[in-house]
Parts: C-alpha cells; structure tokens; sequence
C-alpha cells in the first residue's frame, strides 16, 4: 500500500475512531514524516528495521542550533509514533514488519518540580486589589490548587457552571471526562470575580488590557505570565508555571493521606503509573524509616 495514503488514513483513524486531538494528530504526522522523508519510503512494505534502526541512530545524532542533542523523551515520541502505526496497519491486514520488533528506548526517571508550601501561600495571597485583574487572577490562582487542572481545561471552562456546588465536570485528555471538587476558597474567589463581571464573555476567564478592558477568552500564554508575575512578586525564587500547581495539588493530596488511585482519578491520568511519578516526593514513611533503622550499630 502506498505509504502516504496509509498515513492518511490512520491519521484519519486517530481523528474520528480514536478521538485524539488535533494537536496530537498534527504531532503524529510530524514523527511520521519525518521518518518517510529519511527513510524514502514508498509503500508501507519499505518500512524495515533496518531503516528504523539506521532512523534511530539519526534522532540520537541530531542536534539543535545550539548544538544540544535531541532529548530521550522526544527521540521516544518519535518511535512511538512509528510504533503505534504499524499497529494499526496489522489490524488492517497489511503485510508490514511486527510492532513488537520494535523495542522502545528506556525513559528516564521524569522530574517533577514542585515549591515549598509557604511559597504556594503566599503566591495565592498575592492578588490584594479589588479590580477586575486582580479578583480574575485570584481565581485562577485558588482553582488551579483546589482542581489540579491542566492549564487547557482552565481555559476553556464556561462562566455559566454551576460553581455553588462545589464539583465541575471538566473533559480532559483524550476527550475524557472527570469531576474536580472547589474548595470553599476557590467557591469564594470565584464568586467575588464573576460579580465584578459586566461583559457577556462565555468562558470563565477572560484576557484584559492594561487599562482593565475585557478583549476576549484568556489565553494560556496570559495565565502562564500572570503565574510567573504573582510568584516573582511574592519573592519565590524559582520559576512557577501552571503546571507546578497541579503537582502540588497531587502531591498535597498524598502527602495527607489520600490513595493513588484517587489521585490518579482526580488528576485524570489514564495509567496509574503516570502518577507514581509523586510518591517519591510524598512518601512520609521513607524518612521516619531511615532515621529509626539506618546505622544503628554504629556509634
């Protein structure tokens, strides 16, 4: 079959039968191409190991205008990508190489960055005034901490939820949806913000200028800068983005007793194993352990 109606086609696949984003089709097709454009590929019989290999050994060798080798994760995408489109033509019957053949590369360990809770109070307490940036911004601040959003579900929550009940609704990752619970602070912030609203805007957040003019639905780049701004203000040191604040939402919830899978519920992860990623960070028992039984026998 000729190789480039294939990836039509599964392109087609992931976008209706699949329900993945654009976003993640459009990264598809970029790994995809570019391993038909080193590989020259014709017909999907040409894709062999020896051309994945030699594709392989490419990605590890490429290096950025900085000079810096492309990463672990993202030469990953990249086979997973390849991967995970032999698959689907094996289902279609087409006479290709065995995915199985394909061995993913080892991913390191992820890092996961989080500030200490001092830092996150004073962060939610920076937004003092009482004009409309200010009380959006407070919002923003205390439901992030209280949902563990990702930063797109921000966005795109409607002013018009029911917020008095304490629990959202939110559809996620790979189209999916989950229930997040408002803290009594994220109630009352939320609250207070939308009382100062005059504007028909439809969603929750909007964008200002900077004489306090509503010019629109906020962006993710606004609430990544307004993020960064109330941190620098607050005196924390390290650079804070959204994303921080939904580690801390997990890692507060663990740290205080709650169980993985509910987290991992909460967090809308697909794998648990994705939220294993904070139980390093969490594990109480850890320290208490060490401190009583580690070295007893010296002196």
């Amino acid at each position: 079959m000729d190789i480039r109606a294939a990836l039509k086609n599964y392109l087609d696949y992931l976008e209706i039968e699949k329900n993945r984003s654009v976003r993640t089709t459009e990264n598809y097709k970029r790994y995809l191409d570019a391993f038909i454009n080193f590989s020259k590929a014709k017909k999907t019989a040409d894709i062999t190991e020896e051309k994945i290999r030699a594709f392989r050994l490419r990605l590890a060798r490429l290096q950025n205008k900085n000079g810096k080798a492309l990463k672990k994760n993202t030469q990953a995408y990249y086979v997973i990508a390849l991967r995970n489109f032999l698959k689907y033509l094996v289902k279609r019957d087409e006479p290709v190489i065995s995915p199985d053949k394909i061995e993913l590369p080892k991913m390191p360990s992820r890092q996961i960055e989080i500030i200490e809770y001092g830092d996150l109070e004073r962060i939610l307490a920076s937004p003092k005034k009482n004009d409309i940036r200010a009380l959006r911004d407070k919002a923003i601040l205390e439901l992030l901490f209280s949902t563990g959003l990702r930063l797109s579900e921000l966005c795109s929550l409607s002013r018009y939820a029911d917020f008095k009940r304490g629990e959202l609704t939110v559809r996620g990752k790979g189209d999916k949806l989950r229930v997040v619970f408002l803290s009594d602070s994220a109630k009352k912030a939320i609250k207070i913000y939308l009382e100062k609203r005059t504007d028909a805007e439809e969603k929750l957040f909007v964008s200002l200028t900077k004489s306090g003019n509503i010019i629109g639905p906020i962006t993710q780049r606004a609430v990544q800068r307004l993020i960064d701004y109330h941190a620098r203000k607050s005196g924390v040191q390290n650079r804070v983005t959204p994303h921080m604040l939904r580690h801390l939402f997990a890692t507060d919830l663990l740290m205080n007793g709650a169980d993985l899978r509910s987290v991992q519920e909460l967090l809308g992860h697909s794998n648990v194993s994705t939220t294993q990623i904070y139980t390093h960070l969490t594990n109480k028992n850890l320290r208490e352990i060490h401190q009583t039984f580690h070295a007893r026998r010296r002196k």
